[in-house]
């Protein structure tokens, strides 16, 4: 019998050979030249890649044997993993490969900041001696602002206590007793700002954190505060960080990360105070071997047909047909319960199925609504199986409960959650008719049905005559299209809700200010068609 073909791609250590073993074929190929890999992969079992190798919807077509794609880092962005699911191509990185080399490289630019390194070493390398230019700071006692409370907030916070630091921590999926066993004092993105001498950040990147330091922000800092992005590019605004410089309004930054890469000449480049890299969070040889050992493992879990912990995509375990259909709702419900959470510090997350799905295992279903409530709210990219692990990572508690009575509809599935204050938040979903049509079916205490799509708008506000010609004045003047709208009356009959679907997504701004022109109680903005982490 011939062993699976295991095809090299890239590079790769001699520890990412050695745990692959002896039990498998194993080719290389120049990943890069297109010429040389679309044949190497047509008989290929696995592939093991890095960045420079493109792994498209024709690359995928052309390897009919393919069971598993394995890129030996955390990005994803040369796998076009949708087409991979497609074709029942399992996908896996290595998310904590780097977490520690991020870190230390957080690290790293925050004592350059506190000591002007960078300017220093360059200055007497050009022949000056200017002891009294590059006069610094102590770490100890000055406070430490971490936005973003995971895996590598969590390691600069531990490292950063050494220095006796005073640590803020800014993190809604974070519970103050969490935060506090981390030495962190869980405090408002707005009192972190104003209280920090320093500032580091570690978020996902999504259209809500896009640009979230900008110019008011650099407003409510101290002027003798320093910035740190070494978490994904665009999370600090460039040009506000620019103008910040330039009037002085914080004392310096360091950014390993950019909108667009690779980073040239950009404005804030000129100052002195602002610590530069190119990319280099992960580029640690110690990074790029975990990475490789990583990938390696999975792709002997993958292609023995066991679960894989770092898989990317719907993997792991044989699912009932029946309950399959119901794995993408539920993950829609968990992400649209995070917009409509926005940001409140979660303790439990509950999933309820009822109907017919309840006589089958469903477990599946959980594991959807964890990936779904955090695939746009933490750093790195959510699987069905780490969606667990970052849940108990921040002590919430999770449930699933079926039951057989459903009176509405055939099957419905509940996700919940449970604020640290004690707030309950609920939406729920089902598939209707032949076609099997996502549907949302309730919010908290509202019951309507409106087909879920990539682009929803939700409104709760005072019900009173004229709201919803208010509301659909304020779309229409910017050029967004209804496509779709129901509008649910509270049990009281005192409030009322609208779920609207729409053409587009809405500029920056845009639902606040529809918010405020209907004087809405709550909005939530629901965009599906942006992929998380």
């Amino acid at each position: 019998m011939s062993k699976p073909v295991v095809l090299i791609a890239e590079e790769l250590s001699p520890a990412t050979m050695d745990a692959l073993g002896s039990d498998f074929e194993i080719r290389h190929t120049d990943g890069a030249d297109r010429d040389q890999l679309l044949p190497a992969l047509a008989d290929a079992d696995a592939v093991l890649i890095r960045s420079a190798t493109l792994m498209d919807s024709e690359a995928i077509g052309a390897a009919k044997n393919l069971k598993v794609i394995a890129r030996a880092g955390v990005g994803l962005d040369n796998v076009d993993t949708q087409s991979a699911t497609e074709a029942g191509v399992m996908v896996v990185n290595a998310p904590t490969s780097n977490i520690i080399s991020a870190a230390e490289l957080t690290c790293g630019h925050i004592l350059a900041a506190a000591r002007n390194i960078a300017p220093a070493n360059e200055s007497l390398k050009a022949g000056q001696w200017k002891r009294s230019a590059y006069k610094g700071i102590e770490l100890y006692e000055k406070t430490l602002g971490i936005i973003g409370l995971g895996r590598i907030g969590s390691l600069v916070a531990e490292r950063m206590k050494a220095f006796d630091m005073n640590i803020l921590a800014y993190d809604p999926y974070v519970t103050a007793a969490r935060a506090q066993k981390m030495g962190a004092h869980l405090v408002s993105l707005d009192e972190l700002l104003e209280s920090s001498d320093f500032i580091t950040i570690h978020m996902p990147r999504t259209p809500e954190t896009m640009g979230m330091i900008s110019d008011e922000q650099f407003q409510m800092m101290k002027d003798s505060a320093y910035v740190i992005n070494v978490a994904r590019g665009g999370l600090i605004d460039e040009e506000a960080l620019g103008r910040a410089l330039d009037a002085e309004l914080i004392a310096g930054a360091g950014i390993d990360v950019f909108v667009n890469e690779p980073a040239k000449d950009l404005p804030f480049f000129k100052h002195d105070s602002a610590t530069v890299t190119p990319h280099l969070g992960a580029s640690t040889e110690e990074a790029q071997e975990k990475a490789g050992v990583a990938v390696a493992k999975s792709v002997r879990l993958a292609l023995a047909g066991e679960l894989v912990p770092d898989a990317v995509n719907v993997a792991g375990g044989v699912i009932d047909p029946y309950v399959r259909p119901g794995i993408p709702l539920t993950e829609k419900l968990g992400r649209i319960l995070s917009a409509v959470m926005k940001g409140v510090s979660v303790s439990a997350i509950e999933v309820e199925v009822a109907g017919e799905l309840a006589e089958r295992n469903v477990d599946s279903l959980k594991l959807a609504a964890l990936k779904g409530v955090f695939t746009d709210v933490v750093s790195g990219h959510v699987s069905y199986v780490n969606a667990p692990v970052l849940a108990e990572g921040r002590g919430i508690e999770t449930r699933l409960s079926t039951t057989t009575n459903s009176p509405h509809y055939r099957n419905i599935i509940t996700v919940k959650s449970v604020a640290a204050d004690g707030q309950q938040f609920s939406v729920t979903g089902t598939l209707t008719g032949p076609k099997q049509i996502e549907k949302l079916v309730g919010i908290n205490d509202y019951e309507f049905e409106v087909a879920i799509a990539d682009h929803m708008l939700i409104l709760e506000y005072q019900d009173r005559p004229g709201v919803i010609g208010t509301m659909g004045m304020q779309l229409g003047d910017r050029n967004i299209n209804i496509a779709t709208m129901d509008v649910a009356l509270r049990h009281d009959g005192a409030k009322a809700l609208a779920v609207l679907t729409l053409d587009s997504a809405l500029p920056a701004g845009l639902m606040d200010q529809v918010g405020e022109a209907i004087h809405a109680a709550k909005t939530a903005e629901v965009d599906l068609e942006e992929t998380g982490r």
